[in-house]
């Protein structure tokens, strides 16, 4: 059931002429194979905002989808802790205003409810020509292009691989709960890892059709983990 649900994902996007998913179509991707992520829908444009917003809890965050736009936020294509229709709509008048927005293929907005706050971390991987798929886990949001500390594993990797991976991050003891910080559920990181990463996990089962993976921030909580923005390269 997962792989006909995954072949539909991909063979759509194929056929739009993408050579990658977008965020809406990355996260039913993720959700096919158990990984949380935030309640969406997308809106086409100022006039679906009331009803994308019905039933939607707030704050929610609005992300420009285009396959113009690789950095969202960079671009100006990403407004966050809006708490009401007449504000998303602002948001998204905003975007299509923007500089590095406004000359591009607009093909909707993601208006989503935001994530609880928690330890922000990158979990993802490549195809690698030679050795096949590779998985990897660091510090996510800005700090992987800052600090890259990040630990990557061939796969399909063991429970034991997850938990190696995690104790070689230089953050290792500030995902614990160090210095009396909230500590990152360490399970709920392992089981997107092999969820990703494992013998039935996405990047083996899929290696013929994504070439790169990011799940960049994965928000994990002292009991679950969401995953926030989700980029998959086709190939």
């Amino acid at each position: 059931m997962i792989k006909n649900q995954i072949d539909t994902i991909v063979l759509a996007a194929k056929a739009a002429g993408r050579n990658a998913l977008d965020e809406s179509a990355g996260k039913q991707l993720l959700g096919a194979y158990g990984i949380r992520v935030p309640q969406s829908r997308v809106a086409k444009g100022v006039a679906d905002v009331d009803a994308v917003m019905n039933g939607l809890q707030t704050p929610v965050v609005v992300k420009v989808m285009s396959p113009d736009i690789l950095h969202k936020s960079d671009a100006g294509g990403v407004k966050i802790n809006l708490r009401s229709a007449a504000e998303v709509k602002a948001a998204i008048e905003g975007m299509l205003a923007a500089p590095k927005i406004k000359g591009a293929r607009i093909e909707g907005f993601l208006v989503e409810e935001m994530a609880p706050s928690g330890h922000e971390l990158v979990i993802g991987g490549l195809r690698d020509p030679q050795f096949g798929p590779l998985v990897m886990v660091g510090l996510g949001g800005i700090f992987v292009e800052i600090f890259k500390d990040v630990s990557f594993r061939l796969c399909p990797i063991a429970r034991i691989d997850a938990e190696e991976m995690l104790d070689e991050l230089k953050a290792a003891a500030i995902l614990k709960g160090a210095r009396g910080g909230k500590p990152a559920s360490r399970e709920a990181i392992i089981d997107v890892l092999m969820k990703i990463g494992g013998e039935d996990g996405l990047l083996l089962k899929h290696a013929a059709d994504i070439s790169e993976a990011d799940i960049n921030p994965l928000i994990v909580s002292e009991s679950a983990a969401v995953a926030v923005d989700a980029r998959f390269i086709l190939g």
